[in-house]
């Protein structure tokens, strides 16, 4: 969002998140980087950091609530587990997109350029700067419940699909459950200089090669390859 106004955007904003702010700048501060501060020293108003603090606080105690009632046979190890698949980087930065909150994020040019992993940080990061803005502007109750519609539906799939499990330990299960075989994994290439490698690796259920992986590190190549696995061979939905 680029505008000699910025406060003049953020209606539409508002309406998105379902709430109308007391003091506009603290939503304002939510959804702006430390960069822009650097370029625009005009800007009134601080930068989300410390929003994102507070939000992280809020957000933990409305989750931690939550599934602690739901789940009330679940042991503390799985609840800690899927909450921290329900508020991690992936899951809050999708839901920052669904909400559209990247069209108003106040970001540096050579911020707004990077759409990658960098990205996924910022928006997770301001979706938690917003809960503390809500939390902030208008108190607990306003915050559990945007919390609530944009992150508690989540919860039964990541439970369902074990997606609480890091992928090699959730394909180690399935394929102990279905095949009674313990997965083993084996690094197939190596590409790029020492700096800049990026490693393929298979996994493997006996000599079947099920799938493989490509990342920065061989335990990155590792977790993409039992993801792919778990889709390979259909255990998805389980």
């Amino acid at each position: 969002m680029e505008d000699k106004n910025p406060e003049a955007n953020l209606d539409k904003l508002q309406q998105i998140l379902g709430v109308q702010f007391a003091d506009i700048k603290i939503l304002l501060s939510a959804v702006t980087h430390r960069s822009y501060l650097n370029e625009h020293r005009e800007a009134t108003w601080d930068h989300n950091e410390r929003l994102e603090f507070l939000g992280d606080a809020v957000l933990e105690l409305v989750v931690t609530d939550y599934l602690f009632k739901k789940y009330q046979d679940k042991p503390e190890g799985e609840l800690t587990a899927v909450r921290a698949a329900l508020v991690n980087t992936v899951s809050l930065s999708g839901a920052s997109e669904q909400l559209g909150v990247n069209d108003f994020l106040l970001m540096s040019k050579g911020e707004a350029k990077d759409v990658g992993r960098a990205r996924q940080y910022i928006l997770a990061n301001a979706f938690e700067a917003c809960i503390g803005a809500i939390y902030l502007d208008q108190g607990y109750d306003a915050a559990q419940a945007f919390i609530a519609e944009r992150l508690f539906p989540k919860t039964d799939e990541i439970v369902k699909k074990r997606l609480w499990q890091d992928a090699k330990s959730r394909f180690q299960e399935l394929a102990q459950e279905h095949v009674s075989i313990t997965p083993t994994y084996k690094t197939t290439s190596q590409e790029g200089p020492d700096h800049d490698r990026v490693f393929t690796v298979g996994v493997f259920l006996g000599k079947e090669l099920v799938a493989e992986g490509k990342g920065r590190s061989k335990q990155e190549a590792e977790q993409q390859a039992a993801e792919h696995a778990v889709t390979a061979k259909g255990w998805q939905t389980d």
